[in-house]
């Protein structure tokens, strides 16, 4: 099944540099918000049920690295985990931020190389599993990747903003 970027490689070559982009600006301004995590607070959460700081930070990465490899490798691992057993049973306690951001950092990281590898003429191929009710094209899930970092940073200033006060936006000081 051709996807809606068929035949347009010099629109692909754009989108996938403008992907780079995004994610390595979006990722700086990630980690800007959750090094103002209080490292004593990592279990805070503002009400029962909902996930902690440490636990959003967690998250981000291995949401991020799953959905990697099931857009770019096809492997829907991290689903098959994640939905029958709910993402609070997956993350467990956090301990300590550091471990967290340098795993942010490292998904990171592999994320630009295999996106910057992955074959041009492919991004519009279907990633398609009716378990998970999913029909979308490579690019649309690697851009959602950016999209759910951007969701749980604002999350993250939301929480902090409730728990100290003060603002944790990456355009702020």
């Amino acid at each position: 099944m051709k996807g809606q970027l068929s035949g347009r490689v010099g629109l692909i070559m754009d989108l996938k540099e403008f992907f780079l982009t995004q994610k390595e600006s979006e990722h700086q301004g990630t980690l800007s918000v959750y090094e103002k995590i209080p490292r004593d607070r990592l279990d805070w959460r503002p009400a029962e049920g909902m996930l902690s700081l440490g636990q959003i930070a967690r998250h981000v990465w291995r949401s991020e690295e799953g959905t990697r490899r099931i857009a770019l490798e096809g492997d829907w691992s991290y689903y098959v985990t994640r939905v029958p057993q709910g993402l609070l049973a997956i993350l467990g306690e956090v301990k300590k931020l550091d471990e967290e951001l340098q795993e942010i950092r490292r998904v990171h990281q592999d994320t630009l190389r295999a996106v910057q590898a992955f074959p041009l003429d492919r991004w519009d191929e279907i990633r398609e599993n009716a378990q998970f009710h999913t029909h979308r094209p490579i690019w649309v899930m690697l851009f959602r990747i950016i999209e759910h970092q951007i969701h749980h940073r604002a999350q993250v200033g939301t929480y902090l903003r409730i728990l100290t006060g003060g603002r944790a936006s990456p355009y702020a000081d």
